[in-house]
C-alpha cells in the first residue's frame, strides 16, 4: 500500500492553517480506471494520499483493465486529497474504490458528503450507473464529468441520454490530468450545490407566502 503523503516536496506539503476550522466533504466515484486518483492529484494542493496496490494475476477475471490503458495500480481503500478554500474553509477530496468488489465502502464515503462528481469513462459508461444509483439513494447531490482520454466518440447529449440524467444535473467535459480542468470541474460541482440551495429557499419562501 502506498502512502504517498509523507515522503512527499515540500512544495507540495503545504501545512493546514490554524484558523481553518470548516471542512467540505467532496467524493470523486465512478467505474474501474476512469481516472479519480488521477483527478484527486491533479487538484490537490498536497500530495494525494493514495491506498493503492499493484495489480497482480491474482485480479484477472475480476477487474478488466483491457479499456483503461497503461493501468498498473488499482485504488484498494480511497484516495484523498486537500485544497485550502479560504483562512477558514477547506475541502477534502476522497476518490472511490471503482472495482465492485469495493462498492461497499461507498456508502461510508458518501456519509456527511456536501456533494460528488461522478467521473465517467464513454468506453465503459455501464460501469458508473451504480455510482448515480446510490447517490441518488443517499441524496448526495452530484454532477458528472467526462473524462477524455483521446478525441471524444459521443456528443453530451449522448452520453446524457445513455446515463438516463436528468437536465438539471450538469454534465461537462474534463480531461482528468489537468490541474485547470479538475478545478472547473469542482467549481462547477460548487454552482449546482448553491443552485439547489436557492432554489430550496425561493421554494420555500413561497410555501411561507402561501401559508395563511
Amino acid at each position: 500500500m502506498d502512502s504517498n503523503s509523507s515522503d512527499a516536496p515540500a512544495s507540495r506539503r503545504t501545512p493546514l492553517r490554524g484558523t481553518a476550522d470548516n471542512a467540505l466533504k467532496i467524493v470523486v466515484v465512478g467505474g474501474f480506471g476512469v481516472g479519480k486518483t488521477t483527478l484527486v492529484g491533479a487538484v490537490s494542493e498536497i500530495r494525494p494520499l493514495n491506498t493503492e496496490e499493484t495489480m497482480t494475476r491474482a485480479g484477472e477475471g475480476i477487474d478488466d483493465p483491457s479499456d483503461a490503458w497503461g493501468k498498473r495500480s488499482t485504488t484498494v481503500a480511497f484516495d484523498f486529497g486537500r485544497i485550502t478554500l479560504s483562512a477558514s474553509q477547506v475541502l477534502y477530496l476522497f476518490g472511490a474504490p471503482g472495482q465492485e468488489r469495493f462498492w461497499f465502502l461507498w456508502d461510508r464515503l458518501f456519509s456527511g458528503a456536501l456533494g460528488a462528481v461522478v467521473l465517467v469513462d464513454t468506453r465503459r459508461l455501464e460501469e458508473s450507473w451504480y455510482a448515480i444509483d446510490r447517490l441518488e439513494h443517499h441524496g448526495t447531490p452530484f454532477i458528472v464529468a467526462r473524462n477524455n482520454f483521446g478525441d471524444p466518440t459521443h456528443t453530451l447529449d449522448q452520453v446524457r441520454e445513455a446515463l438516463d440524467l436528468p437536465a438539471d444535473i450538469p454534465l461537462v467535459d474534463c480531461d482528468a490530468r489537468d490541474r485547470e480542468d479538475g478545478k472547473r470541474v469542482l467549481i462547477e460541482l460548487v454552482r449546482h450545490l448553491a443552485a439547489r440551495v436557492e432554489a430550496q429557499d425561493t421554494t420555500t419562501a413561497v410555501y411561507q407566502e402561501s401559508t395563511p
